[in-house]
């Protein structure tokens, strides 16, 4: 069974730095069997976060502080009107990091679907992108860690957020691509608790909801 736990939606906002320790006191249950697997779904105030491959060009030029994180990828940012997932669940040996991935992949195209919007994957890059003319729009980004067989970190979903926090920064480290958000492109508000209420039906048919 997963355990989902909405521990922040608007207008509750969730500091990083508090999610990051729920995360790792979830992450050590999961890993000792005394927790089901759980997802945390949340809103975060403003923050950008660094994974391990993030290069210093890539950060803010301005001074904005960064907090360093032990996820694989780069910097990106969270906020207000993003929905962000952390899937806390242990994986099947042997393990498929990026089977895990592309399975995230999946979970977000399809759940996105159901608000209009067709999204799919781009070779040589991880998240969910949106064709857009001829070229794509990062919609979601995927950032993840695996200790002791279990994952920590995940995704963000731009939802109805503002895209000016990315004009700072090299988002993912990927200088070609711009980022949108799904009610930019379906033209209609769409909410990260409107989101929330999707993905969990997409992430797995058992589950159960703790407010």
């Amino acid at each position: 069974m997963t355990v989902f736990e909405v521990v922040g939606l608007d207008p509750h906002f969730v500091d990083y730095q508090r999610a990051w320790d729920l995360q790792r006191e979830v992450h050590s249950e999961v890993v000792s069997g005394v927790r089901d697997d759980t997802v945390l779904l949340l809103e975060h105030d403003g923050v950008y976060t660094a994974g391990k491959r993030t290069e210093d060009e890539e950060r803010p030029q301005d001074g904005t502080p960064v907090i360093d994180v032990d996820r694989g990828g780069k910097i990106t940012w969270h906020g207000p009107g993003q929905l962000v997932g952390y899937p806390i669940m242990k994986l099947p040996d042997p393990i498929d990091v990026v089977g895990y991935v592309r399975w995230l992949e999946q979970v977000l195209i399809e759940s996105i679907a159901e608000f209009g919007l067709y999204t799919e994957r781009v070779e040589g890059r991880s998240g969910v992108w949106a064709p857009v003319g001829n070229s794509h729009v990062k919609i979601a980004a995927i950032g993840i860690r695996v200790a002791e067989r279990t994952t920590m970190h995940g995704f963000a979903l731009n939802c109805n957020n503002s895209l000016k926090a990315y004009e700072t920064i090299i988002a993912c480290g990927i200088k070609d691509a711009e980022t949108s958000t799904i009610s930019e492109l379906v033209q209609r508000n769409i909410t990260p608790a409107m989101a929330s209420d999707v993905i969990q039906k997409h992430l797995t048919s058992i589950g159960k909801v703790t407010k």
